[in-house]
């Protein structure tokens, strides 16, 4: 049994945390180890058994240097953390499984579903799940929402309430697309975080209502067990490509419980700690299945209505040199 390798690990304190609890409950001399770009300057990588200093994921040495790492520290599972260097990594996906290094991620052709807005719309209406309207550029109804067909964190988005708030850049810009908006008076928003085995079946989903977000990510969530995780049971149960976590976005009208779908991120969530304090133990199952060779049951007994309010801790690094 290999150690594992957390990548663009920054402020994933709580899942570093999560992996080394439950690696060391199946096997005390296991190390979890993490990469990063600054790892000097990652909290995460701080509360790792080691971190690795590596390229950024944009430099074409960036896969080489994970693989090296593998080799020289007896890796044998690869979890990714950054939508960046997913599609990346799947391309290389042989060169990992050659020298016997097994990527937690799902197909290339999903994760591409997934980097695009127009693409994971069509997949939700192929799952017959309602998403809000695209608009075209020259007819739109007010207000709507702007944001880049690839992209996450909520980067360059934009919403839209007078027509005198769109510029010409917003127009001209072929990466922005315009969508119909849902206000949060009218609608709850919700990440679900959903295991998928490697045979893409569904083996939990928990929904969480996101309450506030700080950054692009969840500062305080609850878990709910309504008719968002109805649909998902429905809907999602099998999803062609898909492996260990995937987080699916979605509205829900207040009144009419209309649900909307929004977003689908093959990775693992900065919200995921409420999931796994609720009971969804994603690091041990992603153990158990890719090291120990064991089949995963679908697990149903979450907490429900757990509610989680983050807030910011300290690291503290004595006599630290830049």
């Amino acid at each position: 049994m290999g150690n594992i390798l957390i990548t663009s690990a920054g402020r994933r304190v709580s899942l570093v945390k999560a992996f080394i609890k439950e690696l060391k409950a199946i096997n005390s001399e296991g190390k979890v180890y993490v990469a990063d770009a600054f790892p000097k300057l990652s909290p995460a990588a701080q509360v790792a058994h080691k971190a690795f200093e590596v390229y950024k994921i944009n430099n074409s040495g960036y896969i080489d240097a994970l693989l090296e790492i593998c080799k020289q520290n007896k890796i044998s599972l690869v979890i990714p953390t950054l939508d960046t260097e997913l599609l990346g990594l799947s391309e290389n996906r042989k060169k990992f499984s050659d020298i016997n290094v097994q990527l937690v991620l799902s197909s290339e052709n999903f994760i591409k579903t997934c980097n695009n807005k127009l693409s994971t719309h069509k997949l939700f209406n192929k799952l017959n799940v309602s998403v809000p309207e695209i608009y075209s550029k020259q007819n739109y109804k007010l207000p709507l929402f702007i944001k880049p067909l690839v992209g996450s964190n909520s980067v360059s988005t934009h919403i839209i309430t007078n027509k005198h708030q769109i510029s010409d850049y917003l127009l001209q810009n072929e990466k922005l697309q315009f969508f119909e908006y849902l206000d949060h008076d009218l609608y709850d928003e919700y990440t679900c975080d959903l295991y998928y085995n490697k045979s893409n079946e569904l083996k939990c989903a928990i929904p969480r209502k996101r309450i506030e977000v700080r950054g692009g990510e969840v500062s305080k969530g609850l878990t709910r067990n309504n008719e968002i995780k109805n649909l998902i049971d429905e809907k999602f149960s099998y999803l062609e490509g898909a492996r260990g976590c995937v987080t699916v976005q979605l509205f829900m009208h207040k009144e009419t419980k209309a649900i909307k779908g929004i977003e689908i991120n093959p990775r693992f969530g900065g919200g995921f700690p409420l999931s796994y304090l609720a009971g969804g133990n994603y690091p041990k199952w992603i153990i158990q299945e890719y090291i120990l060779g064991q089949s995963i049951a679908y697990f149903d007994d979450w907490e429900n209505n757990l509610l989680m309010l983050r807030y910011d801790d300290e690291i503290l690094i004595r006599d630290f040199e830049d």
